[in-house]
């Protein structure tokens, strides 16, 4: 059965900006999560962006190791990131990537909602964990 899980977190770091033409910058960003709420934790993230100079549009994508516990659980898993602003308007997915849980969260599946408030990241992950055979 789903469950889901609410909270939000803070993010480090800053994108190292290694390629430009025409306006267009890539770039490499090593990121920390702390999360809060119904995920208590750390991760780790790896992303690569690019920006399309003033136009408000951007793509990344990203992997990110998350430990910590939820619904009682402690371990790790993995989350694939793959997002894009058209103008401003944003498209996001972040999915747990398949058979990446480890210690009590193995088996789990799921994706996770990243809204930007005035307040700050607040995330809403949907998941399940299956039994591993």
């Amino acid at each position: 059965m789903p469950q889901r899980a609410e909270g939000h977190f803070e993010v480090t770091g800053d994108p190292q900006p290694y390629d430009t033409v025409e306006g267009v910058t890539l770039a490499r960003s090593r990121l920390e999560k702390r999360f809060h709420g119904d995920l208590q934790g750390a991760s780790d993230v790896e992303m690569l962006s690019a920006i399309a100079g003033d136009t408000g549009s951007a793509g990344y994508v990203a992997i990110e190791r998350v430990s910590g516990t939820l619904g009682g659980r402690s371990g790790s898993f993995v989350l694939q990131h793959n997002g894009t602003l058209l103008r401003g308007a944003p498209s996001l997915t972040v999915s747990v990537v398949p058979d990446s849980g480890t210690g009590a969260l193995e088996g789990i599946a799921g994706e996770m909602q990243i809204d930007i408030t005035p307040e700050g990241h607040r995330y809403t992950f949907d998941y399940t964990l299956e039994a591993v055979e």
